[in-house]
């Protein structure tokens, strides 16, 4: 079976690409053509198109290795629970960014094995930037035609410390860790994109406090955890994939340096 190495990495970021200039096409026309799904989370031509690229091509390359994505979720629990290895995929992170035209819309592409991602990439098409983690091994970020460089998580906060948050979702769990956190800088940003701030360094913590769907993590959780950060539930355990009927992630918090008790903080 095939396992994650640096090769595959680099052939799941040409993957990744190949679906940002679908998205792109689709932007470029102003033309998204959505519809509405049954919890009314919007669908655009965008998603369906990089969906089909990354199906066909992941099949192609890895044909023993199942797949999960956001737009093909109708695989019965009692079917993926036995699963060891699996692609979970979102070929679109950030459809409200996407609609609203601000750029911050990404490709995730994860490899779960036992449960944890091992190997992501996160693509943002706007910017033709990939970030890219092997975890074990090390993540880097490449922007265009530039050679990849190596990021790493902070090796301390910032002062003030800075946190990084999502435009749509905020709420009083988080005005509360604020509070106690004390004087901070707050960074909004859209998508996957949180995550790969505090792996690149650009970002201290980022506590997620709201609903989210295994597909909208998995991918950036590889690169910060390749980069030496950690993603845990709010109890302090590793986040975990597949565990479960739902795919729905718990609250969770990313974080890079540890000089705070970042927890201790959310409780």
């Amino acid at each position: 079976m095939t396992a994650a190495s640096p090769t595959l990495l680099a052939q799941v970021a040409g993957i990744a690409r190949a679906a940002a200039a679908e998205i792109l096409e689709v932007y470029a026309s102003g033309d998204a053509g959505t519809t509405f799904k049954a919890d009314d989370s919007p669908l655009t031509q965008a998603d369906l198109r990089a969906h089909k690229v990354i199906a066909a091509s992941l099949a192609a390359l890895t044909p023993d290795i199942p797949l999960l994505s956001e737009e093909a979720a109708g695989i019965a629990y009692a079917e993926r629970s036995g699963w060891r290895r699996y692609w979970l995929v979102d070929p679109l992170d950030g459809t409200k960014e996407f609609l609203s035209r601000n750029g911050q819309f990404t490709v995730n592409i994860a490899l779960i094995e036992d449960h944890i991602p091992s190997l992501g990439i996160v693509h943002v098409p706007v910017s033709d930037t990939s970030y890219r983690g092997l975890v074990g091994s090390g993540a880097w970020c490449q922007r265009a035609t530039e050679a990849a460089q190596p990021i790493r998580v902070s090796a301390r906060s910032a002062t003030p410390a800075r946190v990084v948050g999502s435009r749509s979702h905020r709420g009083d769990s988080l005005d509360a860790f604020l509070t106690r956190l004390g004087e901070h800088t707050m960074v909004p940003m859209g998508s996957s994109l949180k995550f790969c701030m505090v792996a690149e360094g650009s970002a201290d913590v980022y506590p997620r406090l709201g609903p989210t769907s295994e597909w909208d993590t998995a991918a950036a959780h590889a690169v910060v955890a390749a980069a030496g950060g950690r993603v845990r539930t709010l109890e302090g355990a590793p986040l975990r994939y597949n565990t479960h009927a739902g795919i729905l992630n718990p609250f969770f918090l990313v974080s890079g340096p540890e000089d705070h008790d970042w927890l201790a903080l959310l409780r």
